[in-house]
């Protein structure tokens, strides 16, 4: 969904047809009148339910990166991994620019996102709008879809079932609080309408 023109008009995501938004009740959905792609929802408090999923994944965060990522043992060697040691392994390695792009994709722009989130969505829980707040939101959109940590626990697991054999692998608490993050930012993806956002920014601009 793309905001114009100070929110009058929405985009289709799946045929980019432009149409007047209008307000919903609660449980509606409004769909796009040429393929029928749903658009958004009026959900109850789902600017409380996406703000307490951000705080709780902002918590993961932190438990993700402070706590070892994976542990390897092998013939009496131990060797501890954290959440950014793959990026920086292969920024030593040579491989910088896919270093940056595993560590940007991995730990700094869902950082980013998770706080932009919350910088957008605490004050307007109190009916507030802070400096900046829609250029803040916009960016959020903006590097959603850069935010692919779940790529990143994909290749975690391929990793994982192909050493294995070799190696003794021990599964540390960054870990399972990455795969928590994981969760919880897509539950705080689902419970939150842009659209709402963007309404109540423009309410209290």
């Amino acid at each position: 969904m793309t905001k114009t023109a100070g929110n009058a008009l929405i985009a289709c995501h799946d045929c980019d047809l432009l149409f007047r938004a209008r307000p919903l009740r609660n449980s509606e959905r409004a769909a796009c009148p040429r393929c029928g792609a749903v658009l958004y929802h009026k959900r109850p408090q789902t600017i409380s339910r996406a703000l307490i999923y951000s705080l709780t994944a902002l918590i993961f965060f932190g438990l993700a990166n402070f706590f070892p990522f994976m542990t390897f043992k092998m013939q009496g060697r131990e060797q501890v991994t954290f959440l950014v040691s793959g990026g920086l392994e292969l920024f030593q390695q040579g491989f910088r620019g896919l270093g940056i792009l595993v560590l940007a994709v991995g730990v700094l722009l869902p950082f980013l996102r998770i706080i932009g989130t919350l910088y957008v969505l605490i004050p307007l829980e109190f009916n507030l709008v802070v400096w900046k707040a829609k250029e803040t939101f916009k960016f959020v959109e903006a590097i959603t879809p850069w935010a692919m940590m779940e790529v990143l626990m994909l290749g975690v697991i391929v990793a994982y079932v192909k050493l294995i054999d070799i190696t003794t692998i021990v599964l540390g608490t960054s870990l399972y609080s990455f795969a928590a993050l994981i969760l919880f930012m897509t539950l705080s993806s689902a419970a939150l309408e842009p659209i709402e956002v963007w309404a109540r920014l423009e309410q209290r601009s």
